[in-house]
């Protein structure tokens, strides 16, 4: 039973952490993890000859994610739109994800490679952009 209860925990804490950076996933598996995990998130959308991306928000309108993708449909960035009203809830969720590298920066590694997380303010909203290092 302590096996299972372990299991449940580390499988749920490693989706939600493996949630924040999907930098490399392809376009279906990104579809695929927002609809399984991120049900607050309703895709949009876009018609846009110049970028291709998938475009989702919340229902309250606190949140926008972009996902940048190549063009054979892999995620090459991902930019959030936040409210300021979560940009507190928004620092303690990367603090405890990813290890901090400077204010408002943090530093994750997928697939042998370093992803920057870094959130920028502006006047009514604060961006989170991640990317890999170039």
């Amino acid at each position: 039973m302590k096996n299972i209860t372990l299991f449940v925990i580390l499988t749920m804490t490693c989706n939600f952490i493996y949630g924040q950076n999907l930098i490399g996933f392809r376009s279906k598996e990104i579809q695929k993890y927002m609809k399984e995990n991120r049900q607050d998130m309703n895709s949009e959308v876009v018609t846009n000859t110049s970028f291709n991306y998938l475009r989702y928000s919340d229902n309250f309108d606190t949140q926008t994610l972009l996902f940048f993708l190549d063009k054979d449909s892999i995620c090459m960035s991902v930019k959030m739109i936040c409210d300021k009203s979560i940009k507190g809830e928004k620092i303690k969720e990367f603090n405890s994800l990813y290890k901090p590298n400077g204010e408002n920066k943090w530093i994750d590694y997928r697939k042998g490679k370093k992803i920057l997380i870094d959130i920028t303010d502006e006047k009514w909203v604060f961006d989170v952009i991640i990317e890999s290092e170039k």
